[in-house]
């Protein structure tokens, strides 16, 4: 039991990896790719002896022909074309020794039974999950458009053990993305890295020429090529140009320098190839990638493989009924059901032996004394959740999560929570889920119940896409106002330890119905009636400036009715789906949201009529080798005389763990506005200034840079504190600790961050700049998260 749950930990510490969405480092040059024809162990020692010049450099030369030669020989020239992918990817622990198999961990016999040698770095590996995907790709020039029809796919291995054990599968497809050397940035391990052949490349790498030689039959010049600060996000590798006027390239050879600040990878290898069609074409037909990966030296040690290969290519018309409807990314309905003769037809990568037996790998797994009990606590600590099933009989309901079973508040202190959820192993299209909540000081018991329905039909659960659900919810709880920001939940332990004494807060009784839809191009909307009764707690206090509607002071509640109507289009996003919530693998889409809520007086016991519009805005720009800026832009305003707790507050981080897109030194209700407008700026440099400093070089720190703004103001009608305002029957006192903001002076704090520490963890020193006359100010604190990118 003891020696299967090792090896489970070390697959579920890379599937943490890809659930934290991780960025890979890279440690030692490639030596060896297949057979390589040349060596270029004198190229090195050479870039090290003399200076290095652009001017009247031959192979600089060369390379600019290829670069302006690549824009004739680009596929998309064509009016139509289309082509098969084929791509298998397998993931695998590295690097076993003889000694392994003959005592410790794998020499059982169930393990050694599974190792076997790989072919790209001739080391012992234990392949422990195998994906495949067939895919025909159609392209059309005008208008231009393009479809990707997956035929078949399927994946077995490790990642069966678990629900979510496509965050697995799907990490890895984006973590190692297919390389389009044609293109001037490349997208891989999510960071972009210079082409060779890029529009940068004669700026951003160093070029020599090495040989001129045979490959596959042509005759080829071989130039080598580094970054010329290795620690930067490039390659380094060798091209072959084919020795006439066309400058095309026929094959091509990556790996990342040694001294690269990429983490966990240890080395890479890309190879691909290129080859002449009988309309004389030039088309990728090889695509593969190694990359042997380590998170400790102590610990694991991995590797993946892609192996990928593109065929039949065609440049004849395609019928434009094929490129009907906006989704880019069709699967087919047999796609998971091919069965093995249609895999042996249409491989072209055969599988080793170890990849074909996965299947009686996993039940040898499963036979094994303990498995389930080793399960249930690996499923705890990656899912946050215990299913209650078996492996005949898969979970129907499901518990947790399991970081909010004991928390602590103000009001409560001491909290304690039972929570779970039923799966589409019950009902595949309707959902229980709920919670009890019990407060210990405050004798309070709290619940949450809600009811999903969901039009298509899920997989486990309904948070899955697309989404099409109908949902109703009743709950009663307690929460301070800034707790509706967080993008966990409310009561998470680690977001339980704040900064700030948190002692204004409300009881809330709430009931909604909420129906949403989404496409499959990146559109979601939703519509949801809510009907909610706040009762003031804590230091937090109601108090009208006139009771002639009959809310007395002593009452210390209001009650609203609104619509809410929320429109979010982010083209091109994609999810992994947990069992809390969903999350987006890739943040390089834009994400636009557009949101407006509507009050009605008299409807269900509402007691005031409002109209609040907001809007956002948000991108991610790749600034090359200088890392990334994410911009954040958001207005909001509030149209109508209302209370303060209808009021808007500046979306503020609480506790010391930082939460994207917040303020992070602002209080709890600090400012109340009637319209604002916010812009948030942070820069991931990506280490590019601190490679450049002398032993701190050697920690591979990354330095992060930020602004956070806020314009706010409160207009007349909404300031309780003006003479035309008193003995308003709508407007309450404010708060002890909040304030109105100046309309000409906003609320600003800057942050400098240090993220890449001991690889998993991000600082940050905030300082606030403004408003620092206040009582409430706080003028810098520090504020930290667990981080992981290559």
């Amino acid at each position: 039991m003891k020696k299967l749950a090792i090896f489970i930990i070390m697959v579920l510490a890379f599937v943490l990896h890809a659930q934290a969405q991780l960025n890979p480092d890279v440690g030692k040059d490639t030596t060896k790719w297949y057979n390589r024809t040349h060596q270029i162990g004198g190229v090195t020692v050479k870039a090290k002896r003399q200076k290095y010049s652009r001017k009247e450099n031959p192979a600089v030369e060369l390379m600019k022909k290829v670069i302006a030669a690549k824009k004739r020989t680009r596929l998309e020239n064509h009016d139509y074309y289309q082509y098969n992918k084929y791509q298998k990817l397998t993931l695998a622990a590295n690097e076993i020794t003889p000694a392994n198999m003959e005592k410790g961990f794998y020499s059982q016999k169930w393990l050694v039974n599974q190792i076997e040698m790989c072919p790209y770095n001739n080391k012992l590996i234990l392949p422990i999950t195998v994906s495949e995907t067939i895919t025909q790709h159609l392209y059309r020039k005008d208008p231009m458009d393009t479809k990707e029809i997956v035929q078949a796919e399927r994946t077995k291995g490790i990642n069966e053990l678990f629900q979510t054990g496509d965050i697995l599968s799907t990490g890895m497809k984006d973590f190692f993305s297919d390389v389009d050397i044609y293109d001037d940035q490349i997208r891989l391990l999510q960071h972009p890295f210079t082409s060779p052949i890029g529009k940068d490349a004669i700026r951003f790498y160093r070029f020599y020429i090495v040989d001129t030689l045979d490959v596959s039959g042509d005759r080829c010049i071989q130039l080598h090529f580094l970054p010329n600060n290795q620690q930067d996000f490039g390659f380094r590798g060798d091209i072959y140009v084919l020795a006439d006027s066309s400058y095309q390239v026929k094959r091509c050879e990556l790996t990342i320098p040694k001294k690269s600040d990429v983490n966990f990878v240890e080395s890479m290898q890309v190879l691909q190839e290129f080859s002449k069609t009988a309309t004389g074409e030039w088309t990728l037909t090889t695509d593969d990638m190694v990359v042997e990966l380590e998170l400790f030296d102590f610990f694991f040690k991995g590797i993946v493989v892609r192996n990928t290969r593109l065929s039949d290519y065609s440049f004849e018309e395609i019928p434009d009924r094929m490129f009907k409807g906006k989704k880019k990314v069709i699967v087919a309905p047999q796609a998971k059901s091919r069965d093995d003769s249609y895999w042996n037809g249409n491989r072209q990568v055969e599988l080793t032996k170890s990849e074909a037996g996965m299947g009686d790998f996993l039940s040898t797994i499963q036979s094994q004394g303990g498995y389930k009990y080793v399960m249930i606590v690996l499923k705890m600590l990656m899912e946050n959740y215990v299913e209650t099933g078996t492996e005949k009989h898969p979970s129907k309901v499901d518990i947790g999560p399991i970081n909010t079973v004991v928390t602590s508040n103000f009001i409560d202190g001491l909290r304690t929570r039972l929570s779970l959820q039923t799966t589409a192993n019950l009902h595949k299209q309707l959902f229980v889920k709920g919670y009890y909540a019990h407060g210990w000081r405050s004798k309070k018991n709290y619940y949450k119940a809600e009811l999903t329905y969901s039009l298509n039909k899920k997989d486990y659960l309904p948070n899955e896409s697309p989404m099409r659900n109908i949902t109703f919810s009743s709950t009663y709880d307690v929460c301070a106002p800034n707790d509706k920001f967080l993008s966990t939940d409310k009561d998470n332990v680690f977001t339980s330890f704040k900064w700030t004494k948190v002692d204004k807060m409300m009881f809330y009784n709430r009931q909604e119905l909420k129906a949403e839809r989404e496409e499959e191009w990146g559109l979601r909307s939703s519509l949801a009636l809510k009907t909610e009764e706040n009762e003031a707690c804590g230091a937090l206090r109601f108090v009208p400036l006139s009771p002639s509607d009959g809310l007395l002071p002593a009452s210390q509640k209001i009650r609203t009715t609104e619509l809410r109507g929320y429109l979010r289009f982010a083209p091109g996003e994609k999810f992994v789906v947990t069992k809390q919530r969903r999350r987006a693998i890739n943040k390089d889409v834009p994400e636009f949201t557009l949101a407006h809520s509507v009050g009605f007086k008299g409807l269900l016991g509402g007691e005031y009529r409002y109209n609040f519009t907001e809007a956002t805005f948000f991108k991610r720009v790749w600034l090359k080798s200088w890392g990334h800026m994410d911009v954040d832009i958001r207005a909001g305003i509030q149209w109508n005389q209302v209370p303060f707790p209808l009021l808007i507050i500046p979306n503020a981080s609480l506790s010391y763990i930082v939460q994207d897109r917040a303020f992070l030194l602002v209080n709890n209700l600090e400012f109340l506005n009637d319209r604002y407008a916010s812009f948030d700026l942070t820069w991931d440099l990506n280490g590019k200034l601190f490679n450049r400093l002398p032993l701190i070089n050697r920690l591979k720190w990354r330095e992060y840079l930020g602004v956070k703004t806020l314009w706010g103001s409160l207009s007349d009608k909404n300031n309780p504190t003006l003479p035309q305002n008193a003995g308003s029957s709508v407007l309450m006192e404010f708060p002890e600790g909040s304030f109105v903001m100046d309309s000409h002076k906003p609320y600003v704090e800057l942050l400098f961050g240090v993220h890449n520490v001991f690889r998993f963890f991000h600082i940050e020193y905030v300082r606030r700049l403004t408003y620092l006359d206040l009582p409430t100010a706080h003028k810098h604190g520090i504020r930290a998260k667990f981080s992981m990118k290559f």
